[in-house]
Order: structure tokens, then sequence, then C-alpha cells
């Protein structure tokens, strides 16, 4: 398991990291969401060694994480960092052999990552050469390429159309299924996490304010929303329910919230009476939605 306890970090007057503390189990799949400047980067990056905390601890498998440990994770920064002079498979060959793979083995597993990844393009072009997606895959590429223990991403889906956005989950998911990769990566597409993600930290003003699979985080911000649509429906026909009150009207259907003590079978005796009806159900928000109350709190 990766730990990061109580990581704490100031740059001059501003606050980027107010005892952030969070765990990314072996096999599992962690989103790191929040908005700009939350301090998402800053603590990968005090997690990789790129910058050191004013305090805190990061473990790995219960112990504090060293410089030899450190070759063992594989890290995608936001920003483009490979050389755009060098060619491809040559980089990422140099890029394992500095993290003591043989060169063989280097060259074989360059070959491989290619062509799951999906890049356009000869492994002997410059990466000058290639399209901003396939830099993005070749970026991830050599976070691989050495077999990591431990996969920390910052915003790896950025730039990919929706083919390569499938490319690089189904990836992810293999490292975590199959070889045990605990993975944490952060996104704004908040969709594809929800997707992807066994579990989900929340990061505001540099404090974790939510975390959680996604079913728990709806749990914690629970509202009884039921949607009913009745096309031939007279309004207001849910008033006579106590506890029941209107929050939305929604392409033609009806969004209810339900105090306790309200029964939603009582609101679907009412809808059939009222005629046919077309759609009931529970609303379940979104991640999206989630990290719109809990950041505006």
């Amino acid at each position: 398991m990766l730990e990061l306890i109580d990581l704490r970090r100031r740059f001059d007057d501003v606050v980027a990291l107010d005892g952030v503390s969070f765990e990314v189990p072996e096999g599992r799949i962690v989103g790191f969401v929040g908005r700009n400047g939350s301090g998402k980067t800053t603590t990968m990056r005090i997690a990789l060694g790129v910058l050191h905390a004013d305090a805190g601890t990061v473990m790995w498998r219960s112990r504090p994480v060293d410089a030899v440990t450190r070759r063992r994770f594989g890290y995608m920064p936001e920003e483009r960092g490979l050389y755009p002079k060098m060619r491809v498979r040559e980089q990422l060959v140099y890029l394992a052999r500095l993290r003591g793979t043989p060169k063989g083995v280097a060259r074989s597993r360059a070959t491989e990552l290619l062509e799951v990844l999906e890049v356009v393009g000869d492994p002997n072009d410059r990466m000058e050469t290639l399209s901003l997606g396939n830099q993005q895959r070749v970026q991830l590429a050599a976070a691989l390429v050495h077999e990591p223990d431990v996969l920390v991403l910052d915003e790896p889906f950025s730039g990919l159309d929706p083919v390569g956005v499938d490319v690089l989950a189904d990836v992810l998911r293999g490292q975590a299924r199959d070889r045990g990769v605990p993975v944490v990566f952060s996104s704004h597409q908040l969709e594809l996490v929800e997707r992807l993600c066994d579990e989900v930290v929340l990061i505001d003003r540099g404090r974790i304010v939510a975390r959680g699979s996604i079913d728990e985080l709806r749990a914690m911000r629970a509202r009884n929303l039921w949607r009913i649509e009745v096309p031939a429906a007279t309004d207001g026909w849910w008033e006579v329910v106590p506890g029941v009150s209107l929050t939305e009207r929604v392409d033609g259907a009806v969004v209810l919230e339900l105090n306790d003590g309200a029964d939603p079978q009582r609101i679907l005796d009412l809808a059939r009476a009222e005629g046919d009806v077309a759609a009931f159900g529970p609303v379940r928000p979104s991640l999206a939605e989630l990290f719109r109350e809990v950041v505006a709190e």
C-alpha cells in the first residue's frame, strides 16, 4: 500500500498542502480530484521526491519511501517531459535502463508498449514528429516501461481522443488487476474518474474534503431524490403527500425530494393515478455533482 501521511507544504505565504493523508491500496485505482491549484500536483511531486514536504511521510508497504524505493515508481507528469529530438523507442529504452532494466528487456518492453498503447508512427521517429495525443501515449509508456510497483499519473488523459482514453483506461485496469499495481491519477474528466476508479479522493485548498468509493461518497452526500415522468399528469399532484417537495423539472419529468418517512411507493401510486408512468426511479448524483457540492461548502 502507498500511504501519504499528514503531508504539509508552503510556498512562501501560500499553504499548498495542509495535512493531506490518504492511501492507495495495491491493485486499486484511486482518482485524485480537485480544482486547479488545490494541491494535486504538489502532492504527487512529493510522493515522487520531486518536491520535499515541510512535514509528513510517504510510505510504501509500511516503510518510508527513499530514493531506492522511488526507482520502482512510475510517474507521468502533467507537463510533457520527454526529449523532443530523441527517437521514440530509443528514449523508452534509455529511461528503462536508468531504472535498472537490462537493455534487451527494455527494448522488448518498449516495443510491446508502443503496440499496446497504439502509438501511431515509426518507433524510430523523433518524439517531436508525433501528434500531441501520440506523445501522451509515449509518455505513459515511459512510466510503464520498467514495470513499476506504483503508478502516479498527473492528468494522464489530457489531449487524448476517445479511442486513446479507452486504450489508456484498459492499460491502467490491467496494471491494477493483473500486476496488483496501486494506481493514483488526477483528472478533470470526472465522468472518466467515476467509471474507472475504485476510490476517489477529493482535495480542496490543500485539504482532503472527502474520500471513498463513488457509492460511499453518494451515501455521505445523499438527498432522497426521485425522478418521475407522467406525461398526462396535472401540476402539483404530489403535494398531497407530507414531506415531499419539488426540486426541479427535467425534460418533462419532475424531481421530488422525499424527507424521512415519505414513501416512494405512495408517490408511485399517485403517479399511476394520474396516467401512464414513463419513468420512475431514484436520482443518483454524478461525481461532478458531488464535487460541486463539496467545494461549494
